[in-house]
């Protein structure tokens, strides 16, 4: 199968992960030393515990910066905010990764790569999580997209993941002016793309205006053209009845040939006494 899908999660339960952190906060607030040392590792080992913001800023979490548990402490911090590339870079002054120190990490790197791209490799995962074997890559992939920190799917076709949706993870508070100015510089994009939407909406309801105005003029004229034809073929069934009824109340006219009426022959009547003679004779 070339891509694996991902199930679809809810969200909500997403959104409140920490509250598999308040046990937690609870127990802090009445330990020391090792206790806070114990602690710490519990809950970095702990399933569904993946920020730890509200107990790093407790103040008897604090108060270790200066005592032996100094680097329970940084690891901590490293969970954080870190990826575990920063625990291989810093691995001399922190304590050793448990099996599932080391997992959790992992998928917290996961989140933190899949939070900056919709497309991360399966070559830069590996480079950044040090794995060498693709199966333990994909594995791990599946354990975050159940544990709910990730959505997306594997597209084995491409050796990529295709993130759909990643949790947001604890921020440090000098990060925050870069995350102020991005979002001032997302609402400035935001109010240019909604200038020129304006500027378009205007040129396109302008356009329409004139369009509708172009369109009654057509109608106007169209309307005007037909009224003449009509007119026009109305004149002219008059005339052609005028010419009919002329023609049928005066004769045609004759063709040159004059036709003349037959003489009527005379005899003389038997019997009557009374002879023609010719000029001649009288003379």
């Amino acid at each position: 199968m070339d891509n694996i899908v991902t199930q679809k999660t809810n969200k909500s339960e997403c959104l409140n992960k920490n509250v598999h952190l308040d046990p937690f906060l609870i127990l802090a607030k009445s330990a020391k030393g090792a206790a806070l040392k114990s602690l710490i590792e519990q809950v970095l080992e702990a399933p569904g515990v993946y920020v730890f913001g509200e107990l790093l800023e407790l103040q008897c979490i604090q108060q270790l910066v200066n005592s032996e548990h100094n680097k329970h402490l940084k690891l901590l911090e490293l969970f954080t905010y870190g990826t575990f590339q920063d625990y291989v870079n810093q691995a001399y002054g922190l304590p050793p990764l448990t099996p599932l120190m080391k997992k959790k990490l992992h998928q917290l790197t996961v989140v933190a790569l899949s939070a900056k791209s919709k497309y991360v490799s399966y070559e830069s995962l590996m480079k950044e999580l040090h794995l060498n074997n693709i199966r333990d890559l994909e594995d791990l992939l599946i354990s975050a997209i159940y544990a709910n920190i990730i959505q997306g799917r594997l597209d084995q076709q491409n050796s990529r993941l295709e993130v759909e949706w990643a949790m947001g993870r604890d921020v440090r508070t000098e990060d925050m002016d870069s995350i102020i100015n991005t979002l001032n510089n997302w609402c400035s994009s935001c109010e240019t793309i909604l200038g020129s939407i304006e500027t378009q909406t205007a040129s396109a309801n302008a356009f329409l205006s004139e369009d509708a105005i172009r369109r009654a003029k057509i109608d106007t004229e169209v309307e005007n053209i037909m009224s003449t034809i009509k007119k026009t073929s109305s004149h002219e069934m008059d005339l052609a009845t005028s010419d009919t009824r002329l023609s049928s109340s005066h004769p045609a006219p004759s063709s040159g040939i004059e036709v003349k009426p037959k003489k009527s022959k005379v005899k003389g009547l038997r019997g009557s006494g009374m002879k023609l003679w010719s000029s001649k004779n009288t003379s």
